[in-house]
């Protein structure tokens, strides 16, 4: 016996066009599969164009945890910690994508600055909040220009083993924006580094720093930071 209602194949069939793009009405299925690979890179971006931000969060609660602990602290003197000497170039196989266009090297200056927050454990360790500064040049292409940082950071020591590690981020200014192919977007930028230093005898300390600078989208979303691996040289006091 015929059914009293036919149903027809668009009820029986689920809807799949939440799932599957549709196919061009010209039937070209290359056309329907062409932005297939767009998702990734829409996802990796958005994981580059995060990481300044993530520095910015880190740096906020440091602060805000030096607010909070500083009653707890013992208290120390302002004080110049070192000075010393750095540089370091750029590496295409070791730093956050995207890469850069051109070949980077930074030389500078700097100096260490202890704050009055600290922490000592039982253990030997020392926890810390210091302020880095340096001044410097930065080159690629050809064109070289200023650059100058400032930045607060926390370290830790355990002078037994002689080692003090140490991370930290803040501003920077450059005088020059453009090296060759590569923008770098304006004169303010955000750096985040960290360190590990070795503590010679003499009063000679020897390092290796990770230094990252961008603009954190600040002078909009085409633009490349630098990544930087570092040696310096410093005297402590």
């Amino acid at each position: 016996m015929a059914s009293s209602r036919e149903v027809s194949m668009e009820e029986t069939m689920p809807d799949l066009s939440q799932g599957l793009c549709r196919l061009p009405t010209s039937g070209d299925v290359s056309d329907c599969c062409h932005n297939s690979t767009k998702g990734p890179t829409v996802e990796r971006s958005k994981i580059v164009s995060t990481f300044p931000a993530t520095i910015t969060g880190i740096l906020v609660m440091a602060g805000w945890f030096t607010g909070i602990f500083s009653s707890l602290a013992h208290t120390k003197e302002t004080e110049l910690l070192s000075v010393g000497i750095r540089g370091g170039i750029n590496s295409e196989t070791i730093g956050i994508p995207p890469t850069e266009k051109e070949d980077f090297e930074q030389y500078d200056m700097f100096a260490v600055v202890g704050t009055p927050w600290s922490w000592d454990f039982s253990s030997g360790w020392d926890i810390r909040f210091r302020l880095n500064i340096a001044a410097g040049t930065l080159r690629a292409a050809g064109d070289s220009g200023f650059i100058g940082e400032l930045s607060p950071g926390i370290a830790f020591s355990k002078p037994s083993w002689r080692f003090t590690f140490d991370i930290g981020g803040g501003p920077a200014y450059l005088s020059e924006e453009k090296y060759g192919r590569q923008d770098i977007g304006g004169p303010v930028q955000i750096i985040g580094h960290g360190g590990i230093t070795y503590h010679l005898p003499w009063r000679i300390s020897a390092g290796y720093r990770f230094h990252h600078m961008s603009d954190a989208s600040i002078y909009g979303s085409n633009n490349r930071g630098v990544d930087l691996h570092m040696l310096e040289l410093s005297y402590r006091f």
